[in-house]
């Protein structure tokens, strides 16, 4: 089984830490890096082969990670001139990326289960299958509700809307998604599923039980260092 990450990004929310390293750098606690994280889970689940997809400070991930024998997975570069998104680096590595295979950011920090998750997508036979978060969206202001007078016919104090919300991590069909990439072509996860969906294209959201952390912001970097200090094990079940 193969994986593809996508560790070419800037890391602009974190600024300042991240002119100096690439995001996927980031440490977490106890001198792992968040990437670093999400290869063993990923080798746990079978994953034999990662390609990472390169740009902002590359050496230094090349540095840190070389082949990937001291994490036992094998790992090759695709190298960005370019930014090309989120799903655009796909184009240059669909070739030696396998019949089906993962793709995730490389700062993805999370519980989720790779291995049932392939199972999931398995069974469904799924073009792609999207892994999802149920999250509530709180307004905290007092929501008004008017018709087209503006008459007021309702008023709800601080409603909480739930959402499904994407993690940054996908398995996908090689065959499905190959119409709609190409070497050198920009392109966003988005709208890749959204142009699978539009050609009539099976897109599963799986939707497990696990924790799931954004760090884009120093406030939630700083939150996902503590909960990975003190709950090492959640992450990590087995010694690695």
């Amino acid at each position: 089984m193969k994986a593809v990450i996508m560790a070419g990004g800037r890391g602009t929310r974190l600024g300042p830490y991240t002119a100096l390293f690439p995001k996927p750098l980031m440490p977490l606690g106890e001198g792992m890096p968040v990437l670093e994280l999400l290869l063993r889970q990923l080798r746990a689940a079978g994953v034999t082969e990662v390609i990472l997809a390169v740009n902002h400070l590359h050496h230094l991930l090349r540095a840190f990670f070389g082949d990937g024998e001291r994490l036992g997975v094998k790992i090759t570069y695709s190298l960005e001139d370019e930014p090309l998104g989120t799903a655009g680096p796909l184009g240059a590595v669909l070739e030696e990326a396998g019949d089906r295979f993962f793709v995730t950011n490389g700062d993805l920090l999370t519980t989720l289960d790779f291995a049932a998750m392939l199972q999931v997508h398995d069974a469904s036979h799924a073009d792609a299958t999207v892994a999802s978060f149920r999250r509530e969206v709180k307004i905290d202001f007092g929501l008004l509700e008017t018709d087209g007078a503006m008459r007021m016919t309702g008023y709800i104090e601080k409603p909480s809307y739930p959402h499904l919300v994407s993690m940054g991590c996908y398995l996908l069909r090689r065959e499905a998604i190959r119409p709609f990439v190409a070497p050198g072509q920009y392109l966003d996860m988005p709208d890749l599923m959204r142009a699978m969906v539009a050609a009539g294209q099976h897109v599963h959201c799986h939707a497990p039980e696990c924790r799931w952390l954004d760090i884009g912001r120093p406030d939630d970097y700083a939150a996902a260092q503590e909960l990975f200090l003190t709950s090492r094990e959640v992450f990590l079940p087995s010694p690695g």
